[in-house]
């Protein structure tokens, strides 16, 4: 595939974006490089590579999720600068239109 102006133009475009001049030949290079390389990459023989999944082969492990009480609700209303019964009252920060 070779890149020319229009297809610059294009995707300049479709990016919003304005190249003028130098930096539209300076993009126009970097396109076609990018493209020959996928071309390089389309040349080899991938039949037999597994998929990569990760980068290493150490795996996250992860916490059992369990549920626990940290601090109670009479706590965390003993605190509250406002409150209402078992809420905390916050300021409104959404407006309706």
């Amino acid at each position: 595939m070779k890149i020319d102006d229009k297809m610059i133009e294009e995707i300049s475009s479709l990016a919003k974006l304005k190249f003028e001049g130098a930096e539209r030949e300076a993009i126009k290079e970097d396109m076609q490089k990018i493209l020959n390389f996928m071309d390089k990459l389309n040349e080899l023989d991938t039949d037999d590579v597994r998929p990569l999944e990760y980068v290493h082969e150490i795996y996250q492990k992860l916490r059992v999720d369990e549920v626990h009480q940290t601090i109670s609700k009479e706590e965390a209303l003993r605190n509250a600068p406002q409150k209402d019964s078992d809420y905390i009252k916050v300021p409104k920060v959404l407006k309706k239109k």
